[in-house]
């Protein structure tokens, strides 16, 4: 099925059974939400609120269910851009199998991007306050758009449909300064696209011209936070997963999709800037109320029969949890060309993506199987640091797999098999004043902090511990040991304070350095509440690496300084702590929450998966 609009999107949904309409009255104000991240998470179908408090449109959720439900969406077009992958990876494989890639030069005539003078999208006009206020979360600044397509165009060459950028950044379209007929906040982070439009038209002292839309053939959604390959474009590879040419209508404004359900045009003042958020974020804490650019609104569309698809992000996993399964199963393959030496790289979903990266790598030019310092690695590990989205990771945990034995995607099993080799005096690379994500509050400031890289290979060094050992004392305020995985404790301690925090920790690893047995454990995770971290493996990827920087935060048992690397002979310590800097983590409504108990205990179809 080969959609155009939201409305397609959701009558495709409900033939083929994987939808559920709700009829009674919702609130956008933290009901749906919570009815959105209720039914992701109990493995429901998508969702369209035909009766929204307050609103004339329709709204639609989770439309990407599952991976299973993202590949339905795309059933006439996945394997095609699969296809196309491959000969962009091999060329050579086109002639060589010529009845496989049969279908190749078809997908890409769709590709190229073409000017319309108008479209479904320019049926209607509206005022901007028309629009769905949804809030999410209870301290959001106000209702945001959270499934956009923002594109913008090149100051440079504002007709060239080829160097538009399309990006999913956050719109605040209420709250905060903004005029709610008029104004709507944008938020993007460091290392997008649209930040080298804003400082092209800020050099040139002009404003930039931008087009939110939302809706329209859900391949836009995808396309606007893909990682590709240099030479593809968002818009591009829309097409091709859309299954026909992207439609743009050209004007005195940003290239706007045709085929949105709707669109909101303005121009960014590129020197200027509102408060925006604070905004329930995915990482599962608020990003905070900070200064960013905001549009002038000039034009506000919609199609016939619109429908406002909107998704609710929070503490993994959510519906964007499926966007990261699709990226992964279509760029998995790019990655070797792309890095050279690199087989394979995760984002860690569960860590809230961008603070945990997992790679395999090779070391080709150390052909001794046996040497365990990693050298080729570390060259590697430099490039994926260096390569887009992937260089706002904190932690990079990296290896070589001589045998192809690893899954990139077997979270608990990569790290034990780097537990198993690591060696804490050698294998530890820090880059300090660095920059990470905006979202992460982990840092000293708004895009500071730091990363580390845990670079291990060869044999394994350590059989890993499964129990807490019987004799184990822990100095006053420290409590609770629990074992997380094979190899890896979570430790319970004091309320961190930055008068005491980094005393403590010290003060922890100076205790363990005289008990063999607890020594045994490669990782120790100091928290606030062992027995949460412990309760399984994502609770304890969510606290470690969120809220943790490592150069501030790691510690480890007889450390040490060495031409200025540093190491430890003992365990590694984090501390994962919550800390007076970092942002509040996401907490539920309790009216909201009773609210839709109550809708549950009603019945109806909706009922099973509240």
């Amino acid at each position: 099925m080969k959609h155009r609009s939201t409305r397609e999107v959701v009558e495709d949904l409900r033939r083929g059974q994987r939808l559920i309409e709700v009829t009674d009255e919702v609130d956008p104000h933290l009901e749906i939400a919570e009815i959105q991240r209720r039914v992701y998470a109990n493995g429901g179908p998508g969702l369209l609120f035909s009766n929204v408090r307050g609103c004339r449109f329709p709204m639609a959720s989770n439309l990407f269910a599952s991976l299973e439900q993202a590949r339905y969406l795309f059933r006439d077009t996945l394997e095609s851009v699969r296809r196309l992958i491959e000969i962009k990876l091999d060329p050579s494989a086109l002639p060589k199998h010529p009845v496989r890639y049969a279908g190749v030069p078809l997908t890409a005539m769709t590709m190229l991007p073409r000017r319309v003078r108008r479209g479904p999208v320019m049926a209607n006009a509206c005022p901007l306050s028309d629009l769905p206020q949804l809030k999410c979360w209870p301290d959001d600044g106000g209702a945001f758009v959270t499934l956009p397509q923002v594109l913008s165009a090149d100051p440079l060459a504002p007709d060239n449909l080829m160097r538009v950028n399309l990006g999913m950044y956050r719109v605040q379209l209420s709250g905060n300064q903004y005029d709610p007929q008029s104004q709507v906040g944008l938020h993007y982070q460091i290392h997008r696209g649209i930040g080298v439009h804003h400082r092209t038209a800020m050099d040139r002292g002009e404003e930039l011209r931008v087009a939110i839309t939302a809706g329209g053939s859900p391949a836009m959604s995808l396309a606007a936070v893909m990682p590709l390959p240099e030479g593809l474009t968002e818009l591009t590879f829309a097409g091709a997963l859309a299954g026909r040419r992207t439609r743009m209508i050209r004007g005195d404004h940003a290239p706007v999709y045709a085929d949105a359900d709707f669109a909101i045009v303005g121009r960014i003042d590129p020197t200027a800037t509102m408060p925006e958020g604070p905004f329930g974020d995915h990482l599962g804490y608020y990003s905070l109320e900070h200064p960013f650019p905001f549009m002038r609104v000039e034009k506000v569309w919609h199609r016939d029969d619109a429908v406002w698809p909107f998704t609710v992000v929070g503490r993994p996993p959510q519906e964007d949890t499926t966007f990261g399964q699709l990226i992964h199963e279509l760029t998995d393959p790019i990655i070797p060309s792309v890095i050279p030496g690199v087989k394979a790289v995760h984002a860690v979903d569960a860590a809230g993506v961008h603070p945990l990266l997992l790679a395999i790598g090779s070391e080709r030019y150390m052909p001794t199987l046996d040497a365990a310092e990693p050298q080729e690695l570390l060259t590697q590990a430099n490039a994926i640091l260096g390569n887009g989205q992937l260089s706002l990771a904190k932690y990079l945990w990296i290896t070589d797999d001589p045998e192809n034995k690893l899954k990139i995607h077997d979270v608990e099993r990569f790290i034990r098999h780097i537990l198993e080799r690591v060696d804490w005096r050698r294998d530890l690379h820090f880059h300090t004043r660095t920059t990470i994500d905006t979202l992460d509050y982990s840092g000293t400031g708004l895009n500071q902090g730091s990363k580390v890289v845990i670079a291990a290979r060869g044999s394994a060094c350590r059989e890993l511990p499964h129990e807490v050992p019987t004799d184990l004392s822990l100095p006053h305020g420290f409590e609770n040991a629990r074992v997380v995985m094979p190899g890896v404790l979570a430790i319970g301690a004091p309320k961190y304070s930055a008068d005491a925090g980094a005393h403590e920790a010290n003060e922890l690893a100076s205790a363990l350095s005289s008990h063999e047995a607890a020594k045994s454990f490669p990782l120790i995770t100091i928290c606030d509440d062992a027995d949460f971290a412990s309760a399984n493996a994502n609770n304890w990827l969510w606290l470690t690496f969120t809220r943790s920087n490592p150069a501030t935060d790691i510690c480890g048992v007889d450390e040490f300084v060495l031409d200025k690397h540093w190491g430890c002979r003992g365990p590694l310590l984090i501390d994962a702590r919550v800390k007076p800097h970092h942002a509040p983590p996401l907490i539920e409504d309790r009216e909201t929450l009773a609210k839709v108990d109550a809708r549950a205990a009603r019945g109806g179809p909706l009922a099973a998966y509240l």
